[in-house]
């Protein structure tokens, strides 16, 4: 299912959890790697593509959200503010948003777009994870000093870090470590 709207999201009450980044990060690639399915999030070669709420339903009891890419300097300001606006309303309106994962290009220095988006999600108390990708672009040493250097950044501002994976959707890195922590949420929401 997909649209605009947040009112016209699916109306049951499986948990969702939702997949946000910049602009070509990769949020396409690893949703296919997470459900084994190639083409079920469609990927471009160009940025911002994503302009819907996209649900995708695993197992007949939770949801993948695809949700568009943030920071887009290309679109107008008013493609601008409507993306702003589903994500926003999506993020604080969705009550079966479970968890929100952040992704971040693992080949890049913190950005301050991630920085800022990451602290509006602490101020509204919105529960996330991150997820570096790309994984496969760099040496081991490069990309645990990117990745440490991130946390760090974030250690500036943070008492208690978010939990965080490293992931390639190439060669599946990180695949099942996401797949249990969301596997492990829905059991602790069962228990509940």
């Amino acid at each position: 299912m997909s649209n605009t709207d947040v009112s016209k999201c699916p109306s049951n009450p499986f948990p969702e959890y939702a997949f946000i980044g910049r602009s070509n990060v990769g949020k396409s690639s690893l949703i296919n790697m997470l459900t084994g399915r190639k083409g079920l999030a469609m990927t471009s070669a160009t940025p911002g593509k994503t302009m819907l709420i996209n649900h995708f339903l695993i197992n007949k009891n939770w949801y993948i959200v695809d949700l568009p890419g943030y920071g887009y300097a290309k679109r107008n300001v008013k493609g601008q503010e409507q993306i702003k606006r589903i994500i926003q309303s999506y993020i604080l309106c969705r009550q079966q948003m479970t968890c929100l994962f952040v992704l971040i290009d693992s080949r890049h220095e913190p950005q301050a777009i991630d920085l800022a988006f990451i602290e509006w999600l602490g101020e509204n108390n919105v529960p996330f994870a991150l997820v570096f990708t790309k994984a496969d672009k760099l040496k081991t040493g490069q990309l645990n000093a990117n990745v440490r250097q991130y946390l760090d950044k974030l250690l500036e501002q943070w008492e208690e870090l978010p939990p965080y994976f490293v992931t390639s959707s190439e060669n599946r890195t990180g695949r099942e470590e996401l797949l249990a922590y969301i596997e492990k949420i829905n059991k602790e929401l069962k228990d509940n």
